[in-house]
């Protein structure tokens, strides 16, 4: 239900957000692939290897698939595991992590996306990605994903990306994050 993540992400939002402006991206992109040799590729096989407005259309219909579906209300607070131990390694420890992620969402000038992506020795990584932009294009894979597009968070935070940024902890699903880091 597009509820269950309100207070933090309002339906209203999602509504706009997920129901008609990632439909629009999923709509080109069809348009687009059709009859084409990206017919049947997978979604991160087009965006490996396609660019311009094909490639903005397949980045953005995938990153906003992966940033919606990585919150939820039920889920695990906290990083487990490997990745728990990996964040302390790379980053000092989960608070300077959150820190260091959300100081990279709110300086991104304009708009595009702030991830959390591993190498594949499990090395972790924060980037900031400009528009379309994703992780996968640099060979890393993506474990988290923060929206800051202004159409992410303008109807709930007006101009307050930092608390938007900072409030979107509450809703993460560490379950999922750790599971797609490999634990």
């Amino acid at each position: 239900m597009v509820s269950d993540l309100e207070p933090i992400i309002s339906a209203a939002t999602i509504d706009y957000h997920y129901g008609k402006h990632e439909q629009a991206y999923i709509d080109n992109l069809n348009k687009l692939i059709d009859g084409s040799k990206y017919a049947d590729m997978s979604l991160e096989a087009i965006i490996r290897e396609s660019d311009g407005a094909l490639f903005n259309n397949a980045s953005q219909a995938w990153n906003h698939i992966f940033y919606f579906f990585q919150f939820s209300n039920a889920g695990l607070k906290e990083p487990c595991g490997k990745l728990a131990e990996r964040i302390d390694e790379d980053f000092g420890s989960f608070d300077e992590f959150k820190k260091k992620f959300e100081e990279a969402g709110a300086t991104l000038f304009g708009s595009g996306w702030v991830w959390l992506s591993s190498d594949e020795q499990g090395k972790l990584y924060i980037t900031q990605g400009k528009n379309a932009d994703n992780p996968m294009k640099d060979g890393l894979r993506p474990l988290l994903v923060f929206d800051v597009w202004e159409h992410a968070y303008y109807l709930d935070y007006q101009n307050r990306r930092a608390e938007y940024l900072k409030r979107l902890w509450e809703i993460v699903d560490w379950d999922l994050i750790c599971i797609r880091y490999g634990n």
